[in-house]
């Protein structure tokens, strides 16, 4: 991005925010996109759907990437389960076919064995697009019972000393006891939803902690992020940032970033705590600043090859969503704006139109570029993304049935 367009983009965003400053985010309007760009995203969702339901038949597990462009699977899910049946649930709300919510509900089922899982942060990937938007869907008891023994499961990882959610590992692993990552931003919401379902307070208030921890050590004062951040277990203590899927523990991995933006914006919903919905601004105003003029996010905004790199269109379709989500709850219209053309580039310049043999709707992804593992690939969580980003825009309704937008009273 040259100086002109970084200059452009933060007076934009300095200008919103002088803007709405007097005006309660919940009385700012949706600006309707543009008939051009409506028509963008559209096509991109009628392709999307198309493709899900030629692929749906042949699917016989979790798909986790793509090789030669064919899904390869997880029987378990690993972490990525809960998108395959996310991107069903999305095709359903889209077109109306019965067929895509039928094979949400059998996809979704094989999830069932993980709700005991104790071994990952993960379980609000596996389970909310899924599970709880299954409930939310159908009202089917069976659904939210899962979705809150997942919860369960996941507050077992909660370290009371340093107030954090521990991300990978057994509960008996000694080697990642204390690391934390910026992913377990989007789980928190799992946490949020027993809550709301039990009456108990316990989940939340471990959402919360975690994420004032997250907010205290992630950002930097620019608003970019490391991945990792590592403390001692048994004290609690911040040992510094450090990195996996990023360049470097002073880079900032670019589907990270989005998490973040993302993660913390869901948190402001759920508590209507100003905190987070200002982390979030933080960690969005630096991300949008550092998007290269294609609107494609590069796998690490501080890798020295950047802006010339590697792209991760997933982070892309992440961000877009959480920049939806960070305009409804701010009232700035940069945000929509921004993520509106993150949408049509995916559209434009990422979907697999040109392939017959591709099984997935989003190209350009890179899963972990550090380990030379998924460079320019597909990847389930771009495709679930891309259909949820359009749908917030074109059919808000819809998605909030699925989700739940509400925004703080």
């Amino acid at each position: 991005m040259s100086v002109s367009r970084r200059a452009l983009l933060a007076t934009a965003a300095g200008a919103a925010a002088a803007g709405a400053s007097a005006v309660p985010a919940a009385a700012a309007p949706d600006r309707q996109p543009s008939g051009t760009t409506s028509r963008t995203l559209r096509a991109a969702a009628d392709y999307a759907v198309e493709k899900v339901r030629a692929v749906a038949p042949g699917v016989t597990g979790f798909p986790v990437g793509t090789r030669f462009e064919k899904w390869t699977y997880s029987r378990n899910g690993d972490w990525v389960g809960g998108f395959w049946p996310g991107t069903l649930w999305m095709a359903w709300l889209y077109s109306g076919d019965d067929a895509f919510r039928t094979w949400a509900v059998e996809s979704a089922r094989n999830l069932a064995p993980r709700q005991s899982d104790t071994s990952t942060h993960d379980l609000g990937f596996l389970f909310c697009p899924s599970w709880v938007t299954a409930w939310r869907l159908t009202g089917d008891d069976e659904w939210r019972t899962g979705a809150i023994r997942a919860a369960d499961s996941l507050i077992q990882r909660y370290n009371p000393r340093g107030k954090f959610i521990r991300a990978w590992g057994a509960l008996t692993d000694r080697a990642n006891a204390g690391r934390v990552i910026m992913d377990t931003m989007m789980n928190l919401d799992l946490l949020a939803f027993a809550s709301r379902q039990t009456g108990d307070d316990t989940y939340l208030d471990i959402a919360v902690e975690h994420a004032r921890t997250a907010q205290r050590v992630f950002p930097r004062a620019d608003g970019s992020t490391p991945h990792v951040f590592d403390f001692d277990p048994d004290t609690g203590a911040p040992l510094g940032p450090d990195t996996v899927q990023g360049y470097s523990p002073t880079s900032c991995w670019s589907r990270g970033q989005a998490w973040g933006i993302y993660g913390f914006t869901t948190m402001y919903r759920r508590t209507g705590h100003k905190e987070f919905r200002d982390t979030a601004r933080r960690l969005a105003d630096f991300a949008i600043g550092a998007l290269t003029p294609d609107h494609v996010p590069v796998w690490d905004y501080r890798a020295p090859q950047q802006p010339h790199d590697i792209k991760d269109a997933s982070a892309g379709a992440i961000m877009a969503c959480g920049l939806l989500d960070l305009h409804a709850a701010t009232g700035r219209h940069t945000y929509r704006e921004v993520a509106l053309r993150l949408l049509t580039a995916l559209a434009d310049t990422c979907l697999t139109r040109n392939s017959a043999r591709a099984d997935a709707v989003v190209a350009r992804c890179t899963r972990n570029r550090p380990a030379e593992d998924g460079i320019e690939v597909s990847l389930p969580y771009a495709d679930y993304y891309l259909l949820e980003g359009i749908l917030r825009v074109l059919r808000p309704e819809d998605v909030d049935r699925a989700i739940d937008l509400s925004q703080p009273a």
